[in-house]
This record gives C-alpha cells, sequence and structure tokens, in this order.
C-alpha cells in the first residue's frame, strides 16, 4: 500500500494514531514524508475525500472533548496551584493542529476544478474555536492565523470571515507588540479585508477604536508597511477618514518633530492614491484645515511647528503632478485673506506658508494667465517685506530668501536686485527691529547656497559692514554667522565685507557668543595649522602688535578650534621666541644653556620691547589655562611642558623686571607644579609681605592664587595670624601674648591687609578650598587670633583712647571670625565648637556691646555699638541662610533678638533683626522633622510674638520722633517685604499666618484711624488715591503687602476676619478698613475677596447711619459719608 493511500485511510478518528504519526513525520524535517508532495499527488475526487475525512474527523473530535471542557488560560494561570491537562485535551489538541496543517497544505495545492466545500467546513470550524484554545497553545493558534491568511490570499470563497479573524488579530498584535514589524507586514497583506466590511455595521464599529490606536503608534507610523496601511485607511469610509484627521491633530502636541515628517508622509501618500469623494474629502477635511491651523495657531503653540512641517512636506513635492494645481486651489479661498488679515500673527504665518509654496499657480493655465499670477506674488513680497509689524517683516525676509534661493534662474534680474537692496540696503538698518535686522543676516545664508547669487551678492554686502557693531547681540551674532558662511562656500572676501580691524575690535570687546564666531571665522589667519609652527608665532605677533585685547580673546578661544596639541605647540614656538629675544639682549649664559633658533623675528622683536614681551607672556598663560585638563590627563605632555617652562622661568623673572610683566609670569609660575619653582616662593611671599594696607585687590590676588595652586597657603595663614596678633597684643596691651615667629624684615603688623587677604581667600571657590583643607589645628589658630579683636572693641566702647583704624580692623576682624567659624563650621557639621564660638560672640555682644548701645556717652561710641551689633545679626542670619545652625542655635538667636529689642536703642537695629528673622521662619517652616513639631511650632509663636513687638516699636516711634520714626519705616521696608514673603511656606490659617497678619492688620486700622480722630475739620476728611496717601507706618506695610499677590491673599483674609469678629466698633476703624481696600483696589486684582469683605464692611456700619441726622460740619458723619463713597467705589466695578 503507498503512503498516499495509507496517508488517507489514516483519515480517520478510528486510526487517528496512524493520523498524527503522520504529521510528525512531515514536522520533523529529517524524515522524508512531505504532506505537500503527497497532496499534490493526489487525485482530484481522493483530495476531496481526504477533505470530507478531515472534517469528520474534526468534527469527531470536537464532539467527544468540545470545547467547554478545556482548561482555559484562566484555568491555568489560578493561583501557584498546578493544574493537570488531561491526556484527553492533549490528544484533541494535537488533532486540531493536524487538521489545520493538512488543511493549510491544501489551501496551497488546491486547484481550480477542486470542491472544496469539506475543506472550508474545517476552516469555518476551527474559526469558531480558535478564541477558546488554552494560552498553552498560542502556537497551534497562529497555525491557524495562517491558514486563514492563505485562505484569503488564494482568494477562496469564505475569505471574508477568515480573513476578518486574522485581521482583528494581526492589528490587535500591531498595536500591543513592543516589535511589531512582522506583524505590520503581515498587516498591511490583509488590508483589503477592510473594505469588504461595513463602516457602518456592527464590525465596522468595534474596529474604529484600535485603527485610530494605529495613529498613536510611532512604529506604525515610521515603518514603511505601517505607512502604507495607514494610508491606506484613508479610503475606508468618508466619515473615518475625519476621525483620522482629529485623532492625529489631538496628538500632534505629543508627537516629535522628527515623526511629523512621517505623518506627512501618510497624508501625502493618501491624497495620490485617493479619487473622487475620498479625494474632496482628504482636500477638504484634512490639507486645507492644516492650512488655516497653520495661519491661526499661535506660534508658541506646541501643534503649530508640527502643523508646518507637515505642509512643508507638501511644498517640496510641488515637482509632482497634481500637486501644483491642488495647492493652487486649496490655498485660494484662504491664503490672500490671510496675507491681508489685521492680526499680525496670522499675517506672520500666512506669509511663511506663502513662500514656502511660492509660486503658487494652477499649470493647467494659459501661459499668460501664470505670468500674471506669479508677477501680482512677486508684487507682493514687495508688500510683505514693507508690513508695519516687525513679525511680519521678519517672516518675509526668511520667505524671500528661500524664494531668491530656490527660483533664482527663473526670477527677473531686475526683480532680484530690487529684492536684494531691499534687504541689505534696507531691512538690514531697521532701527525699529532687530529682529527683523537679525532675519537679514541669518537668512542671507540661505540664499549663498545658490552660487549664482554670488556675484550680485558680493557687490551689495559691503553696504552692511556697519552691522558688526550693532546694538543688538543676536543681531552681531548673526552677522558674524553670516560673515562665515560667506567664508564657507567661498561667496566674496569676508574681510571686504568688515575690516579686519573691525573684527578686532568687535572681538576686544564683545561678549562670548560674538567672540567666538570671530575667532572662528578668523582662526585660519592667526592660527595656520597647516602651515609652519614659525609661522603660528609670526601671526601672534602680528595680532598683539595690532590689538592686545583682541589677541587676549583670540587665544582664549582658540582651543574650540584646534586640538590641544596645537596649543602646547604655540606656547613652546612663543617660548623658543622669548628665548631668541633674550639671547639677542647679549645674555651670554641663558645663551649657552638654551640654544635656539636666533633667526625667528629677530627683527620684529627685542627685550626692550615690554609692551609685546608682556603681552606674548600672557597668551603663553592664556593658552596654558585652556588646555589645563587636558595637558594633566597626558602626564608624559604635562611633564614636558612643565619641564621647558620651568627650565626658562628664573631667567625670565630675571630680564623682565616690569610691573606689566611680573603679573602674567607669576600666572605662569602659578600653573607649574611647586617643585619647578622653588626660588620664586620666596619672592612671592616676600612680595605679599611688602605690599602696604590698602592695595588693590589685583596686586595681590595673583600671588595669593599662586600660593594656592603651590600648596603653600599656610605661608599667608601664617603671616595674616602673626599681622593679627602682633597688632591686637599692641593695641590691646595683652602682655600675655605668646611669642611668635616672626618673618625676617618684618617691620610693622599689617592687620588691615591680612584682613583683605582673608577676604579674598574666603571668597574665591579655589582658594576657600583650599584653606579649608588645611589641617584644623593651623585654622583654630587663625580663628583664635580673630577673636581676639573682641576686648578691643570692648575697650574702645569703654572709654580707653583707641586709634580710629584700629577700631575699624577690630570690627572687620569680629566679622571674619563669624564668617570663618561659618565655613568651618560648615566643613566639620559633626562637632558644634565653631557654633559653640559663634553662640559665645553673639552672648558677648549681649552683655558687653547692649548695654553701651543704650548708654552710648558720644555719637562715635553709639556708631560703633550699633554697627557691632548689626554685624553680629547680619553673622547669625548667614549661619541659618546655609543651613549650619541647629534648634539650640535657633533658640539662642531667639533670646538675643528679644535683648536686643527690649535695649533702650535696640529699635535702631530693626532692619537687621527683620533679616535675622526671615531665616529663622524659613528654617522653622522648610525643614520640618518627625519628632519635633512641637519645639518647631515654639519657636514661631515667639517669632510672632517679636514680630508684633517690632510692629509695636515702629508705631512707637513714629508718636514719640515722626522723623526718626519715617527713617526707620523705610530702612525696613526690603527687610519686611522678605520676611512677609516667608509666608509662602507655611499653610494657610496655620497659627503663624494668623499671627503676623493680625499684628500688620491691627497696625494698620489703628495707625489710619488714629490719624482720623486727629482731625478737627470735615475738609481734612480725605480719600486715598495711592499707597503714599496713608500715614507713614501704613503705607510702609501696605506698600510691601502690595508687592506680593500671595501675600496680599493672607492680608485680605485677616481683614475679612476682622470684619466678621467684633474688634472693629468705631466708625474711624471702618474708614481705616474702607481705606485699606480702597488702596489695594488699585492693583486690579482680588476683585472677588474686596467685594466680599465690602459688602460684609458696608452691612456693618449700617449701624451707625443714625449719624447722618447730624450737621453737615460734624467730623463722625463726613467721615461716615467717606466710608460709604469708597464703599460704593469698590463694589460698583466688582458688581459690573
Amino acid at each position: 500500500m503507498s503512503k498516499r493511500t495509507q496517508f488517507l485511510e489514516s483519515v480517520h478518528h478510528e486510526h487517528v494514531l496512524d493520523f498524527l504519526n503522520f504529521i510528525k513525520l512531515h514536522k520533523d524535517g529529517a524524515d522524508p514524508f512531505d504532506l505537500m508532495e503527497v497532496l499534490s499527488e493526489l487525485q482530484r475526487s481522493q483530495r476531496q475525500e481526504l477533505w470530507e475525512r478531515l472534517l469528520k474527523l474534526l468534527q469527531h473530535t470536537l464532539t467527544a472533548y468540545p470545547p467547554e471542557r478545556w482548561i482555559t488560560g484562566a484555568e491555568e494561570d489560578a493561583g501557584d496551584m498546578e493544574v493537570e491537562v488531561s491526556e484527553e485535551q492533549m490528544q484533541a489538541m494535537t488533532i486540531i493542529e493536524g487538521v489545520t496543517i493538512v488543511s493549510t497544505v491544501s489551501v496551497d495545492i488546491l486547484q481550480e476544478n477542486d470542491t472544496y466545500t469539506s475543506l472550508l467546513g474545517c476552516a469555518q470550524m476551527l474559526n469558531c474555536i480558535e478564541s477558546a484554545l488554552p494560552l498553552s497553545q498560542t502556537p497551534l493558534q497562529q497555525a491557524i492565523h495562517w491558514l486563514f491568511e492563505c485562505w484569503w490570499k488564494r482568494d477562496l470563497k469564505g475569505k471574508e470571515e477568515l480573513g476578518w479573524t486574522t485581521f482583528l488579530v494581526c492589528l490587535e498584535n500591531t498595536v500591543t507588540l513592543e516589535k511589531p514589524t512582522s506583524e505590520l507586514r503581515r498587516l498591511c497583506s490583509l488590508r483589503e479585508v477592510l473594505l469588504s466590511v461595513d463602516f457602518a455595521s456592527e464590525r465596522g464599529q468595534q474596529v474604529i477604536d484600535p485603527l485610530l490606536q494605529c495613529f498613536f503608534s510611532p512604529s506604525h507610523i515610521k515603518q514603511e508597511e505601517g505607512k502604507r496601511f495607514l494610508a491606506f485607511l484613508f479610503s475606508w469610509n468618508e466619515s473615518f477618514i475625519r476621525m483620522i484627521h482629529e485623532t492625529i491633530k489631538n496628538q500632534l502636541q505629543f508627537f516629535p518633530k522628527a515623526l511629523s515628517v512621517h505623518v506627512a508622509e501618510i497624508y501625502f501618500r493618501a491624497w495620490r492614491k485617493a479619487s473622487g469623494s475620498f479625494l474632496e474629502e482628504i482636500e477638504s477635511t484634512c490639507i486645507q484645515d492644516l492650512m488655516q491651523h497653520a495661519m491661526l495657531l499661535h506660534r508658541n503653540s506646541p501643534v503649530h511647528s508640527k502643523v508646518r512641517q507637515i505642509l512643508t512636506y507638501f511644498h517640496k513635492q510641488k515637482f509632482r503632478e497634481g500637486v501644483d494645481e491642488m495647492l493652487h486651489r486649496l490655498y485660494m479661498p484662504i491664503l490672500w485673506k490671510a496675507l491681508k488679515a489685521t492680526n499680525a500673527e496670522v499675517r506672520a504665518n500666512a506669509t511663511l506658508l506663502f513662500m514656502e509654496a511660492f509660486p503658487i499657480h494652477d499649470p493647467n493655465m494659459d501661459s499668460e494667465m501664470v505670468d500674471q499670477a506669479v508677477q501680482k506674488q512677486l508684487d507682493l513680497l514687495f508688500a510683505l517685506l514693507d508690513d508695519p509689524q516687525p513679525l511680519v517683516r521678519s517672516s518675509a525676509v526668511l520667505g524671500v530668501c528661500s524664494v531668491l534661493a530656490r527660483c533664482w534662474e527663473v526670477i527677473p534680474s531686475t526683480i532680484i536686485t530690487d529684492l536684494l537692496q531691499k534687504l541689505i540696503l534696507q531691512l538690514a538698518n531697521d532701527s525699529s527691529s532687530p529682529d527683523v535686522r537679525c532675519s537679514v543676516f541669518m537668512c542671507m545664508s540661505i540664499i549663498l547656497d545658490n552660487s549664482l547669487s554670488h556675484p550680485l551678492i558680493e557687490k551689495l554686502l559691503p553696504a552692511l559692514k556697519s552691522s558688526l557693531h550693532d546694538s543688538s547681540e543676536k543681531v552681531r551674532v548673526a552677522f558674524v554667522g553670516m560673515l562665515l558662511k560667506i567664508k564657507g562656500v567661498r561667496a566674496a572676501k569676508f574681510w571686504k565685507v568688515c575690516s579686519l580691524e573691525h573684527l578686532l575690535a568687535r572681538l576686544e570687546i564683545d561678549s562670548p557668543p560674538v567672540s567666538k564666531r570671530i575667532v572662528n571665522l578668523l582662526f585660519n589667519s592667526f592660527f595656520p595649522v597647516n602651515q609652519a609652527e614659525t609661522v603660528w608665532c609670526e601671526r601672534c605677533v602680528t595680532l598683539i602688535q595690532t590689538n592686545p585685547g583682541a589677541a587676549r580673546k583670540f587665544y582664549r578661544y582658540a582651543y574650540l578650534y584646534t586640538a590641544p596639541a596645537n596649543i602646547v605647540k604655540l606656547m613652546l614656538v612663543i617660548r623658543k621666541c622669548l628665548n631668541v629675544c633674550i639671547q639677542n639682549s647679549g645674555d651670554d649664559e641663558f645663551a649657552s644653556s638654551n640654544k635656539e633658533n636666533s633667526t625667528m623675528l629677530e627683527d620684529v622683536l627685542s627685550v626692550q620691547d615690554t609692551a609685546s614681551m608682556a603681552r606674548l607672556l600672557e597668551i603663553v598663560v592664556i593658552l596654558w589655562k585652556s588646555v589645563q585638563k587636558s595637558l594633566q590627563s597626558n602626564q608624559e605632555a604635562f611633564k614636558y611642558t612643565t619641564s621647558k617652562f620651568a627650565s626658562v622661568l628664573p631667567q625670565y623673572l630675571k630680564v623682565f623686571q616690569e610691573e606689566q610683566c611680573k603679573a602674567p609670569l607669576i600666572l605662569l609660575a602659578s600653573v607649574l607644579p611647586a617643585s619647578a619653582v622653588t626660588a620664586l616662593r620666596s619672592k612671592v611671599m616676600s612680595q605679599l609681605r611688602s605690599l602696604k594696607a590698602g592695595s588693590a585687590v589685583t596686586a595681590y590676588s595673583q600671588s595669593v592664587e599662586c600660593l594656592c595652586s603651590w600648596g603653600q597657603i599656610s605661608h599667608i595663614v601664617e603671616l595674616i595670624e602673626n599681622w593679627l596678633t602682633e597688632a591686637a597684643a599692641v593695641n590691646g596691651g595683652d602682655e600675655n601674648t605668646t611669642s611668635k615667629v616672626h618673618f625676617d624684615g618684618l617691620e610693622e603688623s599689617k592687620p588691615d591687609l591680612g584682613l583683605d587677604y582673608l577676604d579674598y581667600l574666603l571668597l574665591h571657590p579655589k582658594t576657600r578650598d583650599c584653606l579649608l583643607n588645611m589641617p584644623l589645628d593651623q585654622i583654630r589658630q587663625l580663628h583664635n587670633a580673630l577673636n581676639k579683636w573682641k576686648s578691643l572693641l570692648f575697650s574702645s566702647l569703654n572709654g580707653s583712647e583707641v586709634n580710629v583704624s584700629s577700631i575699624e580692623t577690630a570690627l572687620r576682624a569680629f566679622v571674619f571670625h563669624g564668617r570663618l567659624s561659618i565655613h568651618l563650621q560648615h566643613k566639620y557639621p559633626e562637632e558644634r565648637e565653631f557654633l559653640r564660638s559663634l553662640e559665645h560672640s553673639v552672648s558677648w555682644v549681649e552683655t558687653k556691646i547692649l548695654p553701651s548701645l543704650t548708654s552710648s556717652s558720644s555719637e562715635q561710641q553709639f556708631s560703633l555699638s550699633k554697627r557691632t551689633v548689626e554685624s553680629c545679626l547680619t553673622v547669625c542670619k548667614n549661619v541659618l541662610r546655609v543651613s549650619v545652625g541647629d534648634n539650640d542655635f535657633r533658640d539662642h538667636l531667639l533670646k538675643h533678638v528679644a535683648s536686643v529689642l527690649q535695649s533702650g536703642k535696640g529699635y535702631m537695629c530693626i532692619p537687621h533683626v527683620l533679616a535675622l528673622l526671615t531665616e529663622i521662619a524659613q528654617s522653622c517652616l522648610s525643614h520640618k522633622t518627625d519628632g519635633e513639631e512641637d519645639q518647631l511650632s515654639l519657636a514661631l509663636r515667639i517669632l510672632t510674638n517679636i514680630f508684633q513687638k517690632i510692629v509695636e516699636i515702629l508705631a512707637h516711634r513714629l508718636r514719640k520722633d515722626k522723623e526718626e520714626g519715617e527713617e526707620l519705616c523705610y530702612s525696613s521696608e526690603e527687610d519686611l517685604h522678605d520676611f512677609l514673603l516667608v509666608t509662602n511656606f507655611a499653610t494657610e490659617g496655620s497659627e503663624f499666618i494668623t499671627g503676623v497678619f493680625s499684628s500688620l492688620c491691627a497696625a494698620v486700622i489703628i495707625d489710619i484711624s488714629r490719624t482720623l480722630q486727629k482731625l478737627s475739620h470735615a475738609e481734612e476728611v480725605f480719600t486715598p488715591e495711592t499707597v503714599n496717601d496713608l500715614p507713614p507706618l501704613s503705607k510702609t506695610i501696605l506698600k510691601v503687602i502690595i508687592s506680593s499677590p500671595a501675600v496680599t491673599r493672607f492680608f485680605l483674609s485677616e481683614i475679612s476676619s476682622s470684619v466678621d469678629s467684633e474688634a472693629i466698633s468705631s466708625i474711624p476703624q471702618w474708614t481705616a478698613v474702607s481705606h485699606i481696600l480702597t488702596v489695594i483696589k488699585q492693583t486690579d486684582a482680588f476683585n472677588e475677596e474686596l467685594r466680599e469683605i465690602g459688602v460684609s464692611v458696608r452691612r456693618q456700619i449700617q449701624s451707625y447711619y443714625s449719624i447722618t441726622a447730624e450737621n453737615s460740619e460734624n467730623i463722625q458723619r463726613t467721615i461716615y459719608e467717606s466710608t460709604v463713597r469708597m464703599l460704593n467705589d469698590i463694589l460698583t466695578p466688582c458688581q459690573q
């Protein structure tokens, strides 16, 4: 019996094992049995018999073991319990798989005259059960779907149902899978299935959402198969086109710009393939809608640029058949209106579209009409360049430049000349808008890309030379960018457009964005890396002699445009040049030890040319610093370079004695290792010792930097400490001062200069790090030396005769003691040593200085006491600002502040007290931790009470001495503003907020009401127009409050609470509230809050209506009527 016969007979439920064995042999690639070969050799009647048997086998299998008994995916996944799958189910799945395989092979060998009703029955039956298969049978599911796909591709009867199943599965997979490439190919091949489904049917409605989700997927949008499928969807139904377009518009803001181009391609493909009503729908619903949005959307909209990208894609397809006609037809009804719109942004948007699509015409028109249309559009170009709005002119400049670049060959030469003259001679000098000037230079690069434009542009560009000195930085950046473009495309000689002299002058003084571009422009001129290194040096000398400032800038940014190796080579060749100059000066000793090329630049430079020598040394330092990191990463190059310069540095110091040469030499020494400049260290230290007090920072900054870079900062600290200790002992008469090692040649102590050095060390991060990284014992000695000057301060306040300059030094030392303590506490946070030192200083001020502030016998003593207290408060503020103070320190400060305010003249320090309270409040409100709530709440309550005391003191001083009180209020405004801003960190309605603003509210109401009560004539009653019309205290408080909307809202909330309570009980007080509301009304905000409070106040003052019966000259009646008028003015705009 042949294999064919055996296989045919095995397709029966009684021989199922034989059938499964044949399937196994087919799946085994090593076995020669192949179903394709077997079925191809079957006769037509045998094939029909096979399919009948196959159908019966499938029916028997499903009857014997129906889907209802299958263990589904949900049961397989149920908890951790293992669900055992029965042998019956396993066999049923194997039989179904075999039927699927035989059916798939049958579809492939199906012949034209075959009757495949039974085979169709198998496929339909598989279609009914595929969704019920267990999760473990995913491969079987995929095989069934492949069968259906083959069925669809062969265009067999019943393909719609089977194809739909596969289509849905592929659609779902493309949306859910991370890498759906293969599924996208299948989906694209099945796309025609969709046309067999009516859009309005249940199936059509079911598939709408999954299809629209495809437009969310970058995979669909980017890949070729995805684009083809998405473009095809536009051909399903006209209503679906609208849905697609709305979906894309909603998603555009989330798409990256790169994806927008692919979206444009999908639109274009859909348009190209559409016809009839579908074409009309795509053009009107999609393309024209995008055109309108591109004109009407704001430019800062996240969608505008992406809509423009889509339309730009269409504009770039103008060479394709039908595109010009379509653009002409769709733009005609909307573009020309938009170009004349009253809104400038709409005109600007329309201008960009018009220029991009230029020329807009219908190729089907006769040539004469086309010429007329193009001429009108050329005239429109000139009109848009003259638009009154800069935004439109800028857009027109961009458009005209792109039109000229694209259409240079076809536009008449006279029009080209006129357009360029308008751009270069008029708009490049548009004094009303830097944006327009900037656009001209930026967009000229577009024209320069067309080589045909170069001859004409070369003639016109010299008119732009003054633009290098434009007042706007972005215009200068754009201008130099244009010069770079000219140089790049070789359109002209850039120095003929703008002379080298002007470029160097601008390089010297301009900002980095401009300077870096000028360096790029001039780089090959002054640093020709393709020529000999001697030429580099010659160009360098030429540059420093032409413009030294420009030379510094040029070499500062030169590293951006060449390799670090070239920078090092230039440094070495400059060194060689300097050596030659020294040799030529007759230094035989140096000449014997440094044999250099004596022919280089010997006719140009000499040692006597001090300016050139100094500038060459400066250039070396600038170049070294620009590649310092690169050198340090290459130790071999670093050692070689440092050895070269270290070998000549002593001779340079000997030869170049002039002051202007010393500074760059010291800087050069600072970048060398300490071991290479042993002899120089003592000279630098000697220079620091020899300076006079009051020397400029520039006199010692380089020396300090040098010593820090060499790791010799301890010598500076020791010098400062000695000066401070010696001077404190001399001025204070402290005979117990321990003896110190003195520097040779030290004639006098210079504590002020030492403090200047310390100030420089603390101000600059690099030097500060060096200082704080010293051993702690050495820093403690400096810290103690500063602390000793407190005794001199106290002595001067006790009446002892002390030199005025020494008093100033003592006060500076006191401040520096605090500053150094802050840095050290930050460096060593695990200990409270330096925080305790600050607490001792605070206690010292409280016990020694505050009494002097109250009982000073002279103006000098009072001023010193006040400045000392204020300095202490400032240091404490800085402690909290950098978060190095703890809770104990904060509590100590609160007690100190209370003591200051309780002292006789402590009120003079209120601005500094407010600044300190601001930091305390911020510390409490922004650093809450678990377990500290009670402690922080207590601190805030104390702080609130202190603030209330400050407000009371201000009011008291104004009553006692108005002039002094007004000056105090004025000086406190800024600090009060900062304090109230801290309330933003607090919760609305909290105890802190209520306490602060109730104090302010009461102070203002009482202040204004007392002013009103002092009035004796009705004519004196006033209505404030601005905050300046209020009494001094109220003016200060309200000026600060209304400067911050958040603070104003808190204040109005407290006013509302006061109005609703019974705290306000007289007409002057209600009038004071009306004054407050009137002033706040001037801010044109808080209308709702003002209306609510105004209504409440008007209701409350109704009880005083009887006063209107009094004489018209009665002051109380006048105040009442004034209040009513103010309330009416407040409420009327709010109600409208």
